[in-house]
């Protein structure tokens, strides 16, 4: 079946039903430029989706050396020929007239034009200074979660293996710290349980915190066909919105923001109560469960519904709907990872299939998922700070395997302490001891929280601020020197999915002007450092795309990420494969853990845990006391109520997200003329009742306060739980609205720097703020505009946002 649809109104096209254990039809998604015949498209190159983290394959439709469209490939294992509204359209921000095409530097002050040699010598020269007088701590790296994993590995040997530095993170610390801290928190390494497939053979998909329909909408595609086929799943959605997914739910709890330790907690109690527990599977396969049942104990549905603010009965009913499942699929994402006691709630998840005994089994699955394409490989490689191939920084005997590979002394490789995360680096610059900072294809101007003080550091002219980007964004307006780069399509590479699918993308197209892919620029850049290993070879010592793939294999030989059965000729043509991929699996491993086995053997395992109060880390010793013969930890949390709540002052719970039809700052959809046109302004979600308790009409426009700031928005009235309300974060300053009269329209104005005690991700989603009604509207709310919906009422025109 192909379809060619307005996926602005029909984000997610036409429905082909399927039963319990039968196969996902194929449906091909195809989006051609007006006026381009399928027939005038002189090739289609291989690729996969980037502007979400569900890993679909697509085509790049290529025509006089320009992209003209794309469709989605039908025999790839993810998306089976489905492809999201924002790939539909984003290929277009390729073209846009303002990409960067050649390296600027600051001179008296201005970003002036320049060429590769002035730029490369003056961050070099900076560099070397540094390392000279300062060491390898005042230099920093902060990338992205769109990079490919050659190029993530090979700043992970530069930062780690080169210079040395622990300062290395990437903005995957925002969306998907938490999922892989969780995982090794329950399994002792990162690596994601189940399947996509799973939807196929579940008859409960539990969905904690994600809105799945707008932030995966193949993933969801491919959910509402189970629930059109012959034998429906039950959804149980958490989520305090009324999101497309909630209107799909058998049960929708609905919680306060910040109490999600507490729901979990409860859903636990009832399952341990009902006795819904595969104790053969307990006894032989975890430890903790006993430490688990004395803590839920404690969370009875009365106490729950009292702290979460739901009704009790429809807590017993999601926990009855869970607990008798025959095979449960769970989805966790930021509604969880961004929120207080993100990591503590996530492994509750975790639990859940711990004490059910519903893992690698057909359909009994847990994804902990990414929000970004290539999240995945930041934490393989090393680029979000933990250390390349899932290896235990604590762990002699890994960093010694680390130095073989690098041919480097293990001293030089950093791991005196935990790797530091975003939001230390960044108080270390505030502070003046982080002096250089190299930010790569992200806008944390944008996208950290308490955007005024993440200005101002960034700002400040003792920090030498490298920004390597496709466009001047927000944070590369602030930057001493900035790098034009390559951007999908127009180099080649391999990225990796939640689902742990690993995809090759091909060039398409030539990169415009100067750009450079990414690697090419971190290669360059180790050159004219000259950076050696111990015997005076070059480091790295790859010089292209497949080099570089190659050197990853033999780096994850042996882990759990082991890629050494992949290469990109295997890749080519077909679907994209699971890691691990080796000898013992030549065609890729579908789900983890069948076996009963677990990565967390005490000399295996890439981590030891964490208090989930304190985020401490646990002594080697603690950890193989606790678990001798590397099984799942079933780790109970205690629920403390967020640092930040609402009062007389501050009344309400403030959250951010998504919308269908962007993607985190912009960069890209932004400048998409359909994405734009269905979601061009910020605005900000209230429900009925405190909307006429406010006086706030439909399109009002609202000054949303927080002990930060402020930002003004038009109101959009809908089912979303009284006392919260929401803004998506998307928007920020290069196409400031002129109605706003010139004040803040960026979410994180208004958040606070707090992050979670064990993956260090940021809370988005638990600031106290005050709502006053600034004035009539200029028509409709200014959100989105597209899809059916059941979210909104009143006289506010149909929305698809999260």
């Amino acid at each position: 079946m192909t379809e060619t649809r307005d996926g602005i109104v029909e984000p997610w096209g036409s429905r082909t039903p399927y039963g319990r254990g039968e196969t996902w039809p194929q449906r091909v998604d195809t989006h051609l430029q007006e006026g381009v015949r399928p027939d005038q498209v002189q090739r289609w190159v291989q690729s996969a989706a980037v502007l979400h983290s569900n890993g679909d394959g697509i085509d790049i439709a290529v025509r006089d050396g320009r992209i003209v469209g794309v469709r989605g490939r039908a025999v790839d294992r993810v998306n089976h020929g489905r492809v999201d509204v924002k790939d539909l359209f984003g290929w277009q921000a390729n073209a846009a007239r303002d990409r960067l095409t050649t390296p600027l530097v600051r001179r008296d002050g201005r970003l002036v034009e320049s060429d590769w040699d002035t730029a490369m010598n003056d961050i070099v020269g900076h560099s070397r200074r540094l390392l000279s007088e300062h060491g390898p701590s005042s230099i920093g790296f902060y990338t992205s979660g769109q990079l490919f994993l050659e190029e993530y590995y090979t700043q992970g040997v530069i930062a780690h293996g080169a210079i040395g530095t622990n300062h290395v993170d990437g903005n995957t610390r925002l969306c998907t710290a938490t999922a892989g801290e969780a995982l090794k928190e329950s399994f002792g390494c990162d690596g994601q349980p189940g399947s996509y497939a799973d939807v196929d053979h579940a008859d409960v998909i539990a969905l904690y915190g994600h809105n799945v329909a707008e932030t995966q909408t193949v993933l969801w595609m491919r959910m509402l066909d189970r629930l059109a086929g012959t034998d429906p799943p039950a959804i149980v959605c958490v989520d305090p919105r009324p999101t497309p997914v909630a209107a799909r739910a058998t049960v929708h709890l609905a919680p306060l923001p910040g109490t999600n330790v507490a729901l979990m907690n409860g859903l636990l109690h009832e399952i341990l109560r009902h006795d819904w527990v595969d104790h053969a599977y307990v006894e032989a396969h975890t430890v903790g469960y006993h430490e688990l049942r004395k803590r839920v104990a404690e969370f009875p549905p009365e106490r729950v519904a009292r702290i979460c603010r739901i009704e009790a009965a429809e807590l017993q009913r999601a926990a009855e709907i869970i607990g008798t499942a025959e095979r449960l699929l769970s989805t966790v994402l930021q509604g969880f990872y961004q929120s207080h006691q993100a990591t503590a709630a996530a492994v509750q998840v975790n639990n859940v299939h711990l004490v059910r005994g519903m893992l690698g089994k057909p359909g009994c699955g847990i994804l902990q998922m990414n929000g970004q394409p290539t999240a995945e490989n930041t934490r393989e490689c090393g680029a979000d700070g933990d250390l390349a191939g899932f290896r235990n920084w604590a762990n002699d005997s890994h960093i010694a395997e680390l130095a073989e590979l690098w041919n480097l002394e293990p001293l030089q490789i950093p791991h005196y302490g935990p790797p530091t995360h975003c939001m230390q680096m960044l108080r270390y610059a505030e502070e003046g001891t982080l002096r250089m900072l190299w930010v790569t294809a992200t806008n944390p101007a944008v996208s950290l929280p308490e955007l005024s003080r993440i200005r101002r550091i960034l700002a400040q002219p003792r920090l030498f601020l490298v920004v390597q980007d496709i466009f001047l964004t927000e944070t590369a307006e602030l930057a001493d020197v900035v790098l034009p780069a390559a951007a999908w399509a127009e180099k080649t590479g391999t990225f990796t999915n939640t689902d742990r699918t690993v995809h090759i993308s091909e060039q398409a197209i030539d990169p415009p002007g100067q750009a450079r892919s990414d690697l090419e620029i971190f290669l360059d850049y180790a050159r004219r450092m000259d950076f050696r290993d111990k015997d005076g070879g070059p480091l790295p010592a790859w010089n292209s795309a497949e080099e570089a793939f190659e050197a990853w294999k033999r780096c994850s030989a042996g882990r759990p990420c082991d890629y050494t059965g992949l290469s990109y000729e295997k890749l080519r043509g077909g679907s994209g494969i699971q890691w691990p991929c080796n000898d013992e699996h030549p065609d890729g491993t579908e789900r983890l853990y069948a076996d009963g086995k677990f990565w967390a053997a005490p000399d295996y395992c890439e981590a030891y845990g964490k208090d989930l109060i304190t985020g401490a880390p646990l002594e080697p010793t603690e950890y193989r006391a606790m678990n001798p013969h590397g099984k799942a930890i079933i780790k109970a949390a205690e629920y403390v109520p967020a640092h930040e709540r609402p009062s007389s002052e501050y009344p309400f719970a403030l959250i951010t997200g998504r919308t269908v039809y962007h993607f985190h700052t912009r960069t890209k959809t932004g400048r998409t003329p359909e994405l734009n046109a269905a979601a061009p302004q910020v605005w900000v979600e209230i429900s009925g009742a405190d909307a006429r308790r406010l006086g706030i009409a439909a399109s009002d426009l609202v000054e949303i306060r927080t002990p930060r700031g402020c930002v003004l928005a038009a109101a959009r009235i809908t089912e979303i739980r009284s006392g919260v309300v929401f803004l998506p974060f998307h928007y920020g300053y290069w196409d400031r609205p002129s109605q706003a009269g010139g004040h803040h329209r960026a979410a994180n104005e208004l958040t606070l720097t707090d992050w979670d005690p064990v993956s260090k991700q940021p809370v988005f989603k638990t600031a106290a703020a005050a709502l006053r009604r600034v004035g009539p509207g200029r028509g409709p709310a200014p959100g989105p505009v597209g899809g059916p919906t059941a979210a909104v009422i009143e006289d506010v025109e149909g929305t698809d946002g999260s």
